[in-house]
């Protein structure tokens, strides 16, 4: 099939430096000769297949998942991709159409929405089918592939047939990437992969994280089948059907010869005589493959140790009383300015601040030490960098600043031109090649449903459409994770367990590598360690009233990745999920923190999930506490790991609310999440700002709420929410100096233009107002510096920045995915600048910090330190504000911000322009019901 060219083609990016020179030109054309002599494992078909009759959503469902359906590639195929830049058919066709909304949809109308997104309706039109599979030859499944963007339609007349074939079809599109994270998942990444410092920092940080054995795994799914009657037998047998299914094709390619060629580049395989194996999935891979997605996504909490030493620091400067006042303004539990995601004022109370706190085990000042993680490095990994990488990789695990990402906007008939509700949410999931989400239909006895699911895990729909509804989720962040001291007895390796000296269990993985021709670090090796104890992994050393303790983390969903399995059962059942009221029903059986959201034809709904533990009376959920009876969650069985959950009426949720938005923010009145930030100014505002004036307005269109949430996805959240008020304290008599009078103009005509990071045109590579947003990425963290630390002083202010991070603007990194992934301003100090610049201006502020800092409070030193610090980022060139990375040049303003599709295999793909807005998205608007 030919490669049409999108209207705005992505950036070509340089052929990686992994790949070593002497795969040149001439001997890639000799290899790819030698190759290309196996046939495709199916070709196109005639089909009578016709869109489905089970489709209520009359032609208005529309969805789009970059860069392309096709995670897989040949040897042959990456050797063309890596030499000349081809791709195979549907790995990139989506980044075009993804990439042209941010210039496209300021025109955007109901007609032209599907220029941007594809048609999500049930079925393939015979005329568009342009392949049909029977999967391992059987006679109850058939996946149909559609011409338009390859999406696999899997279509049943048995439960087990319809499971293999999503097994199939899954390995088709994904198999080289499951296969890389069920060994993220199991710590083993590196010994299959390479030894990139990617791959140390990414098994290090997740398997930190969920130190399972194997026993653990299984133990796992054994207990979740036990738990959850006829449908956890029904799960257990779809994911036997699906394992099947993903195992046919692994035969399938290799006897054919067209597994992914990522297999031969890592020497799994051989090119000529096709000696090695790939090895066959179990089940217990999609146990380690969850407990990767739902530590990255769905695990709020932690940070309980980052804040005692934050309010130590607090409390050493000021004093006890004062220093905790100081603590709290800053942490913005309940802020009343903040955006809420149920707006209408019913309080959800959740780990609120007690009035007596029981229980606490701060640790002694200066006492605290990290856990090591890894041992006995050899070779490259006893690099500085690799070490670094360590680091990064435990910070990153141990934050309670987890990367949420994902939006929502969803709005009531009441106020839509058509009087159905309308949604544009997905979940962003970062950027990657191939992509960890994958797209589907899947059609059989019980299910009923298209849409997005993480690769190897797509034996139902996550994220998508049933008959006559839509859903999806955001990231919550509550408070799932507790931090608890255990006492030391006998030495570091036992502590008391009610009373009683017990051994902490010890769990190793070693792992060691060599160069290949993916991967050409230098060999090395080590060995991860972690201990366990009843009460979790060992995290932290430290001593709290002089005696030695152990800081551990237990969250609820530890041991219980496999649970949620049921909740998504229900999703894609259509017998299950008919209303509002069922399809909350169906994700409080989801143990993950997130915030889900549905449309029908007539009603709207939101649940927030996660199993909240119910903790002791007196216990503060922000900081340790000892590891004693009186202080554990209630009803707590340490060898199951399960308690007392709060019940689902306690969770924030609501039906017909006139409109829902969701940007990883607050989620209702009194309800506390883990992360800090959720103040005056968080991201959510900007979608907030928009939907309240559509729905104020009515007649909300499909193309105007996709308008709104394209328009925030170029929003500078500074420059649209604060730096106003920082030129209303530097405007507040005549700027003289030349140099801060240039740089106040031209922030002034950013913020008039709109305050976006946007091209001067589509495809230009250059933003208009490039000036100004290089003046305020540099002055950011010059200014919050300047603004806090002469009166936080410089131990308590580093430690509030370790609590949150002072800025999160496109160029920064984000967490595991890197820089160059897309969300951008969901953590950063722009409540706590905010709020300070208004109560230094005299204006009205609720919830305010506890003292004016700015200036020590008055208006004029204020500005003072404002236009010093606005002078020295204004001097500072496009090359200092952006030195470079592997992806671009020293001064490449536009290249530093955009999106790269992070290689997880062979087949690169172009940068896109920046904007934060989901990976897989959904824009939808349901005509009836049934």
């Amino acid at each position: 099939m030919p490669r049409r060219t999108p209207r705005t083609a992505p950036d070509r990016q340089r052929t990686p430096r992994r790949f070593p020179k002497f795969l040149g030109a001439a001997s890639i054309c000799a290899l790819i000769a030698a190759l290309l002599s196996p046939l495709t494992q199916a070709a196109a078909a005639d089909s009578t297949t016709a869109l489905a009759a089970n489709d209520y959503c009359g032609g208005q469902c529309s969805d789009i998942l970059p860069p392309g359906q096709n995670g897989n590639a040949t040897l042959a195929q990456i050797l063309l991709n890596q030499a000349f830049g081809i791709q195979p058919d549907h790995a990139e066709d989506q980044l075009g159409p993804y990439n042209n909304l941010a210039s496209g949809a300021a025109t955007l109308t109901d007609a032209k929405i599907n220029d941007f997104f594809n048609d999500a309706s049930f079925g393939v039109a015979s005329d568009q089918v342009a392949s049909t599979t029977a999967p391992g030859g059987r006679s109850d499944v058939t996946i149909v592939r559609d011409k338009k963007t390859g999406v696999p339609h899997i279509t049943g007349t048995t439960r087990y047939g319809t499971e293999y074939g999503a097994g199939y079809a899954a390995a088709q599109d994904r198999l080289w990437l499951m296969d890389v994270f069920r060994h993220v998942g199991r710590g083993q990444l590196t010994s299959f992969a390479g030894g990139a410092s990617s791959n140390q920092g990414l098994e290090q940080e997740f398997w930190r994280n969920a130190p399972y054995t194997e026993a653990d795994l299984q133990t796992q799914i054994d207990n979740a089948i036990a738990n959850n009657g006829a449908r956890g037998q029904q799960a257990l047998a779809d994911a036997n059907a699906y394992i099947a299914g993903i195992n046919a094709y692994i035969d399938a390619s290799d006897s054919g010869r067209y597994f992914p060629g990522e297999y031969v580049l890592t020497g799994h395989k051989d090119s000529i005589t096709n000696a090695g194996t790939i090895d066959h999935f179990k089940i217990t891979d999609l146990v380690a493959l969850a407990s990767v997605i739902g530590s990255l996504f769905g695990s709020g909490g932690g940070g309980e140790v980052n804040n005692a030493i934050s309010l130590l620091a607090a409390q050493s400067k000021y004093g006890v009383t004062e220093g905790t006042k100081v603590w709290e303004s800053f942490r913005e539990r309940n802020d009343p300015e903040a955006v809420l995601t149920v707006h209408n004022g019913e309080s959800f109370p959740y780990a609120s601040k007690p009035d007596t706190a029981q229980g606490e085990a701060l640790p002694d000042a200066g006492s605290v030490a990290q856990e090591p993680l890894v041992y006995d490095r050899t070779g490259s990994a006893a690099t500085a960098a690799a070490t670094s990488t360590s680091a990064t990789a435990a910070a990153t695990t141990l934050t309670s600043a987890k990367r949420g990402m994902s939006n929502a906007l969803v709005v009531s008939g009441k106020y839509t031109a058509s009087g159905h509700p309308i949604a544009v949410f997905g979940p962003q999931t970062g950027y990657f090649a191939p992509q960890l989400l994958m797209l589907q239909e899947i059609q059989g006895p019980g299910l009923s449903a298209r849409g997005a699911s993480f690769a190897g895990l797509s034996m139902y729909v996550e994220l998508g459409r049933g008959q006559d509804y839509s859903w999806s989720a955001t990231t919550s962040g509550q408070d799932i994770i507790d931090t608890y001291a255990v006492e030391l007895c006998q030495d570091d390796y036992h502590y008391l367990y009610h009373g009683t000296c017990t051994a902490m269990d010890k769990v190793e993985r070693t792992n060691a590598w060599k160069p290949t021709t993916a991967d050409g670090t230098a060999a090395g090796s080590y060995r991860m360690q972690v201990y366990r104890t009843k009460y979790g992994p060992v995290e932290y050393r430290a001593t709290v009233g002089g005696k030695k303790v152990a800081y551990t983390t237990l969250r609820s969903s530890y041991m219980h990745e496999a649970d949620s399995i049921i909740g998504f059962q229900m999703l894609n059942d259509p017998d299950y999920v008919k209303s509002p009221q069922t399809f909350q029903s169906a994700v409080q059986h989801i143990n993950y923190t997130f915030n889900w959201f549905y449309a029908d034809s007539s009603h709207t709904a939101y649940y927030n999930s996660g199993d909240n533990p119910v903790r002791a009376a007196g216990v503060d959920a922000e900081f340790p506490v000892w590891a004693q009876a009186a202080y554990e969650w209630q009803n707590w069985d340490p060898t199951t790991n399960t308690a007392s959950y709060t019940p689902p009426s306690a969770h924030p949720n609501s039906i017909d609310q006139d409109y829902y938005i969701s940007w990883n923010n607050k989620q209702a009145k009194d309800y506390t999440t883990a992360p800090w930030g959720d103040g005056s100014v968080h991201r959510g505002n900007l979608l907030e700002d928009r939907v309240k004036k559509l729905v104020a307005a009515g007649g909300v269109t499909r193309s105007s709420l996709t308008k709104a949430m394209a328009d925030a996805a170029l929003a500078d959240l500074r420059a649209e929410d604060v730096l106003p008020k920082l030129l209303k304290v530097i405007n507040s008599s005549t700027v003289t100096d030349t140099t801060a009078a240039a740089a106040v103009t031209k922030l002034s005509d950013w913020v008039t233009a709109g305050a976006k990071r946007k091209e001067t045109s589509a495809g230009s590579k250059a933003y208009a107002n490039a000036d100004a947003i290089r003046i305020l990425d540099a002055w950011w963290p010059l200014l919050v510096k300047a603004e806090f630390q002469p009166g936080l002083g410089t131990d308590l202010y580093t430690a509030f920045s370790n609590n949150l991070p002072i800025d999160e603007s496109p160029s920064a990194a984000h967490g595991p995915t890197g820089a160059h992934a897309g969300s951008s301003f969901q953590y950063g100090w722009w409540s706590y600048v905010d709020k300070d610049i208004r109560a230094v201006l005299g204006e009205s502020v609720q919830g305010g910090l506890s003292q004016k800092y700015c200036g020590g409070g008055t208006l004029s030193a204020c500005r003072d330190a404002l236009i010093s610090t606005l002078k020295t980022a204004a001097g500072l060139t496009a090359a200092q504000v952006y030195p470079g990375d592997d992806q671009c040049s020293a001064g490449d303003q536009w290249c530093a911000d955009s999106i790269v599709q992070r290689t997880l295999g062979g087949i690169k793909h172009g940068k896109i322009t920046w904007q934060n807005r989901p990976t897989y998205q959904q824009v939808v608007e349901y005509t009836s019901h049934r």
